[in-house]
Parts: C-alpha cells; sequence; structure tokens
C-alpha cells in the first residue's frame, strides 16, 4: 500500500519536471502540483 505521505512528494517533482519543459498549461498544472505538494508536507491539506 502506498503511503499517504509519498503524494506530496510525487506532486513536487511532477511539478519541477514539469516546470524543466515549460509549456503555458504546463505552467498552470506544475504551480497546482507544487502547491498540493508543499500543502501536503504541512500538513494543510
Amino acid at each position: 500500500m502506498i503511503q499517504l505521505s509519498l503524494q506530496p512528494i510525487l506532486a513536487l517533482v511532477a511539478g519541477i519536471l514539469i516546470l524543466v519543459q515549460p509549456r503555458l498549461l504546463n505552467y498552470i498544472v506544475a504551480i497546482y502540483l507544487i502547491v498540493v505538494g508543499i500543502l501536503g508536507l504541512v500538513g494543510g491539506v
């Protein structure tokens, strides 16, 4: 079973990887993933 604490880390990694190859839509998705990842790590979500 995948640990819930792994989700924020994966979201951050995905967001950073998307920013490496930026496109207009990818910026939006990357920012969303990074925000969700940070909030998940600090226990906000």
